[in-house]
């Protein structure tokens, strides 16, 4: 497996990704995702931004995660403080075709690394409560429950917050 930054060429097989995880998070009554989000413009500026990662396998695309230190407002509604600059883990999917290999978490093993690379302690991540594979992911991963949530952007739908805090990183 290869994690990378990913490039524009990319957008087709992430969006082929998103084709097949979309209906099964909706059969399961995970209704985070639909056929207008996440969408290409939505991962372009992911890409402009350099912070769209996605993990190849074989050289399909397997995973693909948005690493970014961008908080939504409503995480202040768990307790957390949203001026503490965190890493935050956004639109983490796994292809079907590769779930139970480790991708979502080498994944989230990218954004620990992306955090020690900007020297930032703490990191975040938000899933739908309906989401109850990435609910048992995060502990795992040493992701501490924050509590639930409600998102503006996703009206209708709870969500739920984790947080890991690394050891504090030895300036020099």
């Amino acid at each position: 497996m290869n994690i990378r930054l990913a490039t524009l060429t990319d957008i087709p097989k992430i969006m082929l990704l998103i084709k097949e995880v979309v209906p099964i998070m909706r059969e399961s009554g995970n209704l985070q995702w639909d056929d207008t989000y996440p969408n290409p413009a939505v991962f372009e500026n992911d890409i402009a931004l350099g912070q769209l990662w996605v993990a190849e396998v074989n050289s399909h695309i397997a995973g693909v995660s948005a690493i970014t230190t961008e908080q939504y407002p409503e995480y202040a509604e768990v307790g957390l403080d949203i001026n503490e600059v965190a890493v935050v883990t956004h639109r983490l999917a796994v292809s079907p075709r590769f779930r139970g290999q480790g991708i979502a978490a080498a994944l989230m093993l990218q954004a620990e690394e992306v955090a020690r690379q900007l020297q930032i302690d703490v990191l975040r991540v938000d899933t739908n409560t309906q989401n109850l594979a990435t609910q048992k992911l995060f502990p795992k991963m040493g992701y501490e429950f924050k509590g639930e949530m409600n998102l503006k952007f996703r009206p209708g739908l709870k969500f739920v917050c984790f947080e890991k805090r690394l050891p504090t990183q030895n300036i020099s």
